[in-house]
C-alpha cells in the first residue's frame, strides 16, 4: 500500500521539459533558460513558441505564428453575448473568463485560437463592465500591444509593452501547479484543449493558487509612507495576519519571479517619472522581510511573484479585478505547452485513494429505519 500524502506533497506525477523549479536554489528555468533571461528578452510570442516546440522560432517562424495569432483574436458572438450578460450580473472577471473561454469551441479548439481569444476576453468584460464597448482587435499589435490597446483604447508605448511582456514571460509557467496539474489530468483523459484550459481556469480562480497580489497592493496602500511601515507591519502580525506577498509553497529563498518583475516595475516607473509608490514599496518589503525573520525565524518567508506583480500591473493602469485574469492570459501558454507534452506520451493520470470510512455496515430498509428512529 502506498503512503497517503496529503496534497501530493513531494509526488512525482510527471516529467516534462517545460520548466524547472528549484525551491531551495530559488531558482526558475523556463525550457532551459533562467526566467530572468526570458522575461526581460522575449517577446510572449517567442516565449510560447518557445513551450510549445522547445526552441526559440526562426525570423520567419516567428513572422507565420505572430500572424496566426493576431487572426484567431475575434471572438464567437455568443462569446460578447455571454460577457454582456456577466458584466449585467457584476460576476467575477475570472467567473467571466471561464464561461467565455468555454465559447471558443464554437470557432475551433486549436491553440492559437485559445491563446489568441484570451486577452479579447479580458478586455471585453473589462470595458463592459465600465459601460463601454468593446473594441476589436488589431492585427498589426502584437499579444501584448493588442492586449493594452483593447483595454485602453489607445496604442501603448513600447516600455509598456515591454513591461507587459516581461510579466507574460515570467509567469508563463511553473512547474506542475494546482491548474496545471488539473490541465494535464484532463487532457489525459483524451478530452480536448478547450476543456482542460477551462479547467485550469477553474483551478487558477481559487485564492489558495491564483494568490492575492491586490492585497498586497492594498497593504502597501495602507501603510503610505516608508516611517509607518514598521508600526504597521508590527501591528499586523501581532494580530496573527499574514503579510501579502511574502512566503511561498515552494521557494524557500526568495522567488525568483520576484527580482525580474522588481527590476520590470522600477524601470516602469522611472519611465513615467513618478518613482513614489515604487520606494515605497521597496522600504515595506525590506522591513517585512527583516520583521518575518524576527518574529517566525526558520520559516523562510520572503519576497514571492504577488508583490511585485501588483506594483507591474497597477503601473500599467490595471484595475486590481484584471490581475488573476491577466496572468491567467499567460499561463495559458504553459497550460497548453502541458496539453501537448502529456498527448505526446499519454497515459490516464488515475492516482489511487485510501479509503478511511466504516466497514462491515449491513443495509436497513428505509420502514425499518423509521420504525427504529420512533422506537427509540
Amino acid at each position: 500500500m502506498e503512503t497517503f500524502k496529503a496534497g501530493l506533497e513531494g509526488v512525482v506525477a510527471a516529467t516534462t521539459t517545460l520548466s524547472e523549479v528549484d525551491g531551495a536554489r530559488g531558482e526558475l528555468t523556463i525550457a532551459g533558460f533562467p526566467v530572468g533571461e526570458i522575461a526581460s528578452n522575449a517577446t510572449f510570442e517567442e516565449a510560447v513558441w518557445l513551450l510549445w516546440h522547445g526552441d526559440l522560432p526562426t525570423a520567419q517562424e516567428l513572422k507565420a505564428f505572430r500572424a496566426e495569432l493576431a487572426g484567431k483574436r475575434e471572438l464567437p458572438r455568443a462569446a460578447t453575448s455571454l460577457l454582456r450578460e456577466a458584466a449585467g450580473a457584476n460576476l467575477d472577471s475570472m467567473d467571466a473568463l471561464r464561461m467565455a473561454a468555454g465559447t471558443i469551441s464554437l470557432s475551433s479548439t486549436d491553440a492559437a485560437r485559445i491563446l489568441a481569444t484570451m486577452p479579447t476576453i479580458l478586455a471585453a468584460y473589462s470595458r463592459l463592465k465600465r459601460g463601454e464597448e468593446p473594441l476589436a482587435p488589431r492585427r498589426d499589435l502584437g499579444h501584448a500591444a493588442n492586449m493594452l490597446y483593447m483595454l485602453t483604447g489607445a496604442t501603448p508605448d513600447p516600455e509598456r509593452v515591454r513591461a507587459l511582456e516581461t510579466y507574460l514571460n515570467t509567469v508563463i509557467d511553473h512547474g506542475l501547479n494546482a491548474s496545471t496539474f488539473t490541465v494535464r489530468v484532463i487532457i489525459s483523459t483524451g478530452s480536448d484543449l478547450v476543456s482542460a484550459v477551462v479547467g485550469g481556469l477553474g483551478a487558477l480562480k481559487g485564492p489558495l493558487h491564483g494568490g492575492a497580489p491586490g492585497p498586497a497592493l492594498d497593504m502597501v496602500f495602507e501603510i503610505g509612507t516608508a516611517d509607518r511601515a514598521e508600526q504597521v507591519l508590527r501591528e499586523k502580525l501581532g494580530r496573527g495576519e499574514r503579510l501579502m506577498g511574502f512566503g511561498h509553497r515552494v521557494y524557500k529563498v526568495r522567488d525568483p519571479r520576484a527580482d525580474v518583475l522588481a527590476a520590470a516595475a522600477e524601470r516602469l516607473f522611472t519611465r513615467a517619472g513618478d518613482m513614489k509608490l515604487y520606494r515605497l514599496a521597496r522600504e515595506v518589503e525590506s522591513v517585512a522581510i527583516r520583521l518575518l525573520e524576527e518574529q517566525k525565524p526558520g520559516r523562510h518567508l520572503q519576497t514571492n511573484v504577488e508583490f511585485y506583480t501588483a506594483l507591474v500591473l497597477h503601473g500599467l493602469g490595471f484595475d486590481v479585478s484584471l490581475f488573476t485574469p491577466t496572468f491567467a492570459v499567460s499561463r495559458t501558454a504553459g497550460w497548453i505547452g502541458h496539453a501537448f507534452e502529456q498527448q505526446r506520451a499519454n497515459r490516464l493520470i488515475r492516482p489511487q485513494s485510501e479509503y478511511v470510512g466504516p466497514r462491515g455496515r449491513k443495509w436497513m430498509a428505509l420502514a425499518d429505519r423509521i420504525a427504529e428512529s420512533h422506537a427509540g
